[in-house]
């Protein structure tokens, strides 16, 4: 049976812009995503920036679909048993990355990106058909467009440190007390929520606060991780959002660093834009914060934190954090 082409993933044109800007060798990137040189050589040459000449992925992936578009539409899918299998995991809630990843495993020479399943789910003809999007996990009935305008283009941040500039140890997530923070908003209240996360447990913390100001995140920030001792409390990794501009204030009370990441590069804080995901499952878009009790907030936390991770080899982020607590007493 032939092979479906597996084209490049976002994930992947994310990976080959760090690589790149490491100065890694097109054959060593070429290795580290499992991807043909000349794959990469014809990626960079294609999508790069023709004016700074710098390859941006987002940029690269915008590209990639206007060449796409122009050289004509087809119909997603086309190929009968990946389309009934994609059918039947959506129903069963599985994700587009999810199904992507097991299809192989479960149909033996075939194989389908989670980028062209995105596509069918929000493809016209697809949608005059049948609805797939509240099959997702956070069920967008339309889909961001890459590339759009943003409000700020200087940084409006005072003494913003890039996390080009945070030392390279704590990318690695040997050394605990390094924390990501990100604020998750709702269209149906002023609420939102403070997301913390540990970087190398994982354990994450759930804060609502009246609204999305940058005092609020300061005041829920600082009583939270206040309350952990020092060697707990080293750094925190911010977006460029308003909400973040008292970071220095926070940095006083708890002794922590501050490190923003590169404007629309959300993906450098992966790891509280995954718990977010996560606690999307519990509260989907459009619910009211308002209503949503401290206990209830508490509770998801707690089935959070003891839910076991593979990246922890199958440890909870509360035994790992717990362990480290230990460890230094």
């Amino acid at each position: 049976m032939k092979t479906v082409y597996n084209q490049l993933s976002s994930e992947e044109r994310d990976k080959i812009a760090i690589l790149r800007a490491q100065g890694l060798s097109l054959e060593k990137i070429a290795q580290a995503i499992g991807r043909n040189k000349s794959t990469i050589s014809r990626e960079l040459k294609r999508n790069i920036s023709p004016i700074y000449n710098v390859y941006l992925p987002h940029k690269a992936d915008m590209r990639a679909k206007k060449r796409k578009h122009k050289a004509g539409k087809r119909k997603r899918l086309k190929h009968l048993v990946i389309q009934k299998y994609v059918l039947q995991k959506l129903k069963l809630r599985w994700s587009p990355e999810q199904i992507a990843g097991r299809l192989p495993l479960d149909c033996r020479g075939l194989s389908i990106s989670h980028e062209a399943i995105y596509q069918y789910i929000y493809d016209r003809q697809t949608r005059s058909e049948i609805d797939l999007t509240p099959s997702l996990p956070r069920a967008h009935k339309k889909r961001s467009l890459f590339g759009r305008s943003h409000r700020h283009t200087k940084s409006h941040i005072p003494d913003r440190v890039s996390i080009d500039k945070r030392p390279a140890y704590i990318e690695k997530r040997k050394q605990p007390g390094h924390w990501e923070t990100d604020t998750m908003i709702s269209r149906q209240s002023k609420n939102a929520l403070v997301i913390s996360l540990e970087r190398s447990s994982r354990l994450l913390h759930i804060n609502k606060i009246k609204a999305k100001k940058s005092h609020r995140v300061l005041a829920a920030i600082t009583e939270r991780l206040g309350s952990y001792p020092e060697f707990l409390r080293r750094s925190i990794t911010y977006d460029n959002g308003s909400e973040n501009v008292d970071h220095r204030e926070i940095n006083k009370a708890l002794g922590t660093r501050s490190y923003f990441c590169n404007p629309y590069h959300s993906w450098e804080k992966g790891s509280v834009e995954h718990a977010i995901s996560l606690i999307r499952r519990f509260l989907p878009k459009k619910t009211d914060f308002a209503i949503i009790s401290p206990s209830k907030l508490k509770t998801i936390e707690n089935l959070l934190n003891n839910r076991p991770r593979k990246c922890l080899t199958f440890k909870t982020p509360a035994e790992v954090f717990s362990s480290c607590v230990a460890l230094a007493g």
